[in-house]
């Protein structure tokens, strides 16, 4: 998806016709700080995740992966990443996953 997270809630929040402050009450947040995530200025707590996919009726594996991706390409453009880097990344990211197989395994 093209939008950042906090686009994606206020797109949830409008198809369900729900106010700020109605969503913002059922994740226990004041609405100043919804419009905040909304807004690109605070990032969304991932505890509240389970809540989220609940009050949308939303697979949380999804979401959770929703979530991730965007604080992933936030990371990368606040850190200018280059595709070289990213490829390195992965290639650590393989790395770690191998570790981890070869410890479950013993």
């Amino acid at each position: 998806m093209k939008t950042t997270f906090g686009e994606y809630i206020r797109l949830l929040r409008h198809n369900k016709e729900l106010t700020l402050t109605q969503l913002a009450a059922k994740l226990n947040l004041d609405s100043a700080n919804l419009s905040k995530i909304e807004n690109g200025k605070r990032d969304f707590d991932e505890k509240r995740l389970p809540k989220l996919a609940k009050i949308f009726k939303l697979n949380l594996i999804e979401l959770r992966n929703e979530y991730v991706t965007d604080q992933l390409a936030k990371h990368i453009y606040e850190t200018n990443c280059t595709k070289q880097l990213l490829q390195v990344a992965e290639e650590k990211a393989a790395y770690r996953r191998k570790l981890n197989k070869s410890f479950q395994t013993k």
